[in-house]
């Protein structure tokens, strides 16, 4: 797959799935619902302000009749009763509303209802840009602030994971960092390099890991060439794993201000995808990153 029209039409429909929202009663949030039910893309289960989220409704014109009301004003009960919601199996993809990433991750990780599953939760975006035939995934942008070597590649892992779910059986993934050469003073050259190694071992699955790679060697085939980097990743690499999340954070939002990108994103590794949306992101990202969700749960339900 190559861009989010696409991603919509391998959804299947005949079956829909149920996101649980947090936290609901957000006017852009719900926008987004108004918009995933108007192309049939999923039911949705609001759990928050009975009477703030009825209120947008009106406002936003989305019948009360499309949606299901849990009324929990507090914040953090809400996001147990949502994760609750997905954990019992009653709704399948978890979103995040008007509340704190950190609250709804404490309920992610509740050792009773949570959806833990022993693998690192991170933030994996997705990116359909105007000058690229493919997708391009950024990871890990939101979550992991400094991982080391062994969160890296469980990050990998979670992204390898989400774009086999969007037909990429194989993807390339860039460890990306400022320069091509292994240096001892750089720690994200030596980690792209054990990163590299553990691939070809298969301790990474169904990847081509190959780095360190800057990014313009990463993603641009005629960059490649002029520096003589001879590999199978670079200018063709699917994944971008980024050292930190100041510059995952930095090049999440240089594509989307910068290149007019379009962007979906989920949160992997629990036992359901999590759609944690930020106020910035458009309704139109939002759709996107629900569309993502309900993807990887059709695939690996199958």
């Amino acid at each position: 797959m190559k861009s989010f029209e696409e991603v919509l039409t391998k959804i299947n429909k005949e079956s829909l799935l149920t996101v649980a929202i947090a936290a609901a009663e957000d006017e852009d949030v719900l926008i987004a619902v108004k918009k995933a039910l108007e192309i049939g893309l999923a039911k949705f289960h609001l759990v928050g302000n009975q009477d703030q989220i009825e209120k947008i409704c009106s406002t936003i014109s989305l019948s009360l009749d499309q949606v299901t009301i849990t009324n929990e004003p507090n914040p953090v009960n809400a996001s147990l009763k949502a994760v609750e919601l997905v954990s019992s199996g009653q709704c399948q993809i978890l979103m995040k509303g008007l509340l704190p990433t950190s609250t709804i991750l404490k309920a992610v990780l509740n050792k009773e209802i949570g959806l833990r599953t022993g693998r690192i939760l991170s933030h994996v975006a997705v990116f359909d840009l105007p000058a690229f035939n493919r997708f391009i995934f950024l990871t890990d942008a939101a979550m992991n602030i400094a991982p080391d070597l062994s969160q890296k590649a469980g990050i990998i892992q979670n992204a390898v994971d989400l774009a086999k779910s969007l037909g990429i059986s194989t993807p390339k993934v860039a460890p990306i960092a400022a320069v091509e050469t292994v240096n001892p003073d750089m720690q994200a050259t030596l980690d792209a390099s054990l990163l590299s190694k553990m691939a070809d071992r298969g301790q990474i699955k169904d990847a081509i890991v190959d780095g360190p790679l800057a990014l313009d060697i990463a993603i641009s085939v005629e960059a490649a060439k002029h520096k003589g980097i001879k590999s199978e990743v670079a200018g063709h690499a699917d994944i971008l794993l980024v050292p930190t999340i100041e510059v995952g954070n930095a090049l999440y939002k240089s594509l989307i201000y910068f290149s007019n990108a379009k962007v979906g994103a989920v949160v992997t590794g629990a036992k359901a995808p999590i759609v944690l949306t930020s106020r910035a992101d458009s309704p139109e990202a939002k759709v996107n990153s629900i569309a993502l969700a309900i993807l990887v749960a059709q695939n690996n339900a199958i």
